[in-house]
């Protein structure tokens, strides 16, 4: 995927499916979720390091638009990129692709939370960091320039 920073692949199953065979809407939303948790994970930041600091990331807004379908057993390569990085929120691009063919793409937007009180709580130092170098441009804040046609 050439627009992403990150990119995972999975295979659509049966129970992604609707009657027709193609890729119930809301799906997409889960791909997305595994793809981001990955990215994190990679970048060092799995469910352990999370649930130890008393972390919950929450998804507090997603547009996103879809392209063509998704069918069941297709191969499909989900794309997370960082676009925004603020305290406590950051906003990832987000791609599905099925060889190379745009499905859906959505900018989804993550606030960082305390378990216990579910309110705002800045993103620790260390992921901070990690996220911005991951942005790639250094320009924490600036909104992405994807062409989601």
């Amino acid at each position: 995927m050439k627009t992403a920073e990150f990119s995972t692949m999975l295979r659509v199953y049966i129970e992604d499916t609707d009657a027709g065979g193609i890729v119930y809407y809301v799906n997409y939303l889960k791909f997305m979720e595994r793809a981001r948790t990955e990215f994190m994970r990679s970048l060092g930041f799995g469910k352990d390091y999370i649930f130890n600091l008393d972390l919950m990331f929450v998804v507090t807004q997603v547009a996103i638009r879809y392209h063509r379908p998704a069918q069941l057993d297709d191969m499909l390569e989900v794309g997370v990129k960082v676009t925004e990085l603020r305290g406590a929120t950051m906003i990832m691009a987000q791609e599905v692709h099925r060889e190379g063919l745009l499905l859906a793409a959505a900018d989804v937007t993550v606030a960082c939370v305390d378990r216990a009180g579910i309110t705002p709580r800045r993103l620790p130092t260390e992921m901070l960091e990690s996220l911005r170098l991951a942005q790639g441009n250094g320009n924490a804040g600036e909104p992405h320039t994807w062409n989601h046609n």
